[in-house]
């Protein structure tokens, strides 16, 4: 095991959304130095960090010289090449590693990776023309979902084929993009299993998160989920094992479809920080983006104790389309806690920032959730 990399150092992220400002956040408040690298400018992680750093991530040279000046490079989001990360590498320490990025950054690879090792997914086929999606389709089953292999978050990429006079135009709508064909999945609820694993093999999660998407969108999370004892020892199991199995060092989500007789179907990978895991910065001990510092720096792993039932629900450009929303009425609760990104423009669908609840049960965070959302936009209160 290499040596911790102490508070002092400079912490290097791939990657300038909100997921880097609030890791940028917590490196700050232990005492380390951040620099962040994206093709954007005056970035939400840009503005917390010590330097920022304009470049694509196609810049081999630009990579090389952000890596030369810190001590340890991770990432807010997966859709870093490979090329990328192999040049960070020939100067210093990159966790989580190439490879693990490599699997989950694409599906075909993602899906195969978990196939073979064991655990469940829906079933699926690698398809390229409409003649394959049709044999897709004759083999599973429809519906069935086209996804593109690489490249997709947020729905972003994906097409529901119902029928068989569907399948050109999905296939049309890819642009000639590498997807996989996958069995449509009848969930009852999705859910998601933050965890950390760090360089000496220890292993934390936060147990079970209930997500509720609006328009392929994570709307809401509520922690604890609400799911049986034995679905959440299978979830944390599964998400351990793939965390070991992968050899990850850092924080990885596990996204999983639950189905009606309680089996759990894992969708997604994501290997960082995740936007269900944002309400572990009020409602836990440690925060999931402090954890992802704490493993890619070899420290210990720290408490996932959740101090009360919270919900976390997103905030999106849509809110800004009459002004500024209220934020003063919504805080005048005292277990409402807001954060926003520092992103410039407000856009329907785009992630502007979240707000957090807590109460003393989950029904209680719901309701209050709710009336906030009738407060900013009646039309958006939340389906629980």
């Amino acid at each position: 095991m290499s040596q911790p990399i102490f508070p002092g150092s400079t912490i290097g992220i791939l990657g300038s959304g909100q997921l880097g400002r609030m890791l940028a956040i917590a490196a700050r408040r232990m005492g380390y130095k951040v620099q962040t690298l994206s093709p954007e400018r005056n970035s939400p992680t840009g503005q917390i960090a010590d330097l920022e750093w304009v470049a694509n991530y196609n810049d081999l040279d630009a990579i090389r010289a952000f890596a030369r000046g810190v001590d340890v490079v991770t990432f807010e989001f997966e859709n870093v090449s490979s090329e990328a990360v192999s040049a960070a590498s020939e100067f210093t320490i990159v966790r989580p590693g190439g490879h693990v990025l490599h699997t989950a950054q694409h599906r075909l690879r993602e899906k195969t990776w978990l196939e073979e090792n064991g655990f469940p997914v829906a079933p699926f086929r690698h398809v390229s023309t409409v003649e394959d999606v049709q044999a897709a389709a004759k083999a599973l089953g429809l519906p069935i979902v086209l996804k593109t292999a690489g490249f997709g978050y947020d729905g972003k990429g994906q097409v529901k084929i119902d029928s068989l006079e569907d399948i050109e135009r999905a296939v049309a709508s890819l642009n000639g993009a590498e997807a996989i064909a996958e069995g449509f999945i009848k969930f009852t609820r999705e859910v998601s299993v933050v965890a950390a694993r760090g360089t000496d093999r220890s292993y934390v999660d936060y147990g079970v998160f209930e997500n509720i998407h609006r328009n392929h969108i994570l709307d809401i999370t509520i922690a604890p989920g609400r799911v049986t004892t034995a679905t959440m020892k299978c979830a944390t199991e599964i998400a351990r094992g793939i965390l070991g199995k992968l050899d990850v060092v850092g924080v990885l989500c596990v996204e999983f479809f639950e189905v009606a007789d309680g089996e759990l179907i894992v969708n997604e990978l994501a290997p960082r920080p995740h936007n269900s895991g944002h309400v572990t910065f009020d409602a836990h001990v440690t925060s999931q983006f402090e954890q992802q510092l704490r493993a890619v720096c070899g420290l210990p792993l720290g408490s996932t104790e959740q101090y009360r039932p919270a919900v976390m629900v997103n905030l999106l450009g849509d809110l800004w389309k009459n002004g500024t929303p209220s934020w003063g009425r919504i805080l005048e609760d005292p277990g409402v806690k807001l954060h926003l990104y520092g992103k410039a423009e407000a856009r329907e669908g785009r992630k502007m920032g979240h707000i957090t609840v807590v109460a003393d049960t989950i029904e209680q965070a719901l309701a209050k959730a709710d009336s906030i959302r009738t407060t900013l936009a009646p039309q958006l209160r939340t389906k629980h």
